[in-house]
């Protein structure tokens, strides 16, 4: 996840809360994190937090929702200067290794969410695919229109290809991390074109 995300909201202390959940969720875990703590950081009363989320879980959604709004404008943002789909392709991918070079890094949010909340019914769990399920779209969108055969394969090996792109940025050498993930976006590519 970025750490451009967006935050918005309808009060001050609402964009507060949002903001210093979005910050701790992501840099330490949904489960570590308890309610007091978000409430002292963000300097409001536990009655205000209440007012604006029912509980921590609607603070989680509210989590991910602005990472995937954010996300989402990232993409556009990344294919408006691009004109053909492999270069739309390759703008995207280089928005992701970006935030695997960033400081703060630690992984994707939507992998760390599904980790921590594995039952699919779960409603974290259904943000998290409902997510992955935009990304794929978008990404086996813009591959479709790369070559003449059906894109779904190739689309699903790209998504992998980031998966592990996230999960090793946070391990390894972000740098090589991204290169190599960016090497595996060139074959995707180059499988389309033949």
């Amino acid at each position: 996840m970025s750490q451009r995300t967006r935050v918005s909201g309808t009060s001050e202390a609402r964009t507060r809360l949002l903001a210093t959940a979005i910050r701790i969720f992501y840099a330490e875990g949904i489960h570590s994190v308890g309610i007091d703590r978000i409430v002292e950081e963000a300097k409001v009363t536990r009655a205000t937090l209440y007012r604006h989320f029912k509980g921590k879980e609607e603070l989680i959604l509210a989590y991910l929702e602005e990472a995937d709004r954010g996300l989402r404008a990232q993409a556009e943002e990344a294919q408006a200067g691009e004109e053909s789909p492999a270069d739309k392709v390759r703008a995207v991918c280089r928005t992701i290794t970006a935030g695997i070079q960033s400081p703060g890094f630690r992984g994707c949010a939507f992998l760390n969410a599904a980790a921590e909340y594995p039952d699919r019914d779960h409603p974290v769990h259904r943000a998290v695919l409902a997510h992955r399920q935009w990304f794929l779209d978008t990404i086996t969108g813009l591959l479709a229109r790369t070559g003449n055969t059906p894109a779904e394969a190739a689309g699903r090996h790209l998504i992998m290809l980031r998966d592990g792109a996230m999960a090793s940025g946070c391990l390894y050498d972000p740098e090589l991390v991204s290169e190599t993930f960016l090497a595996g976006v060139e074959g995707v590519l180059e499988a389309r074109a033949t």
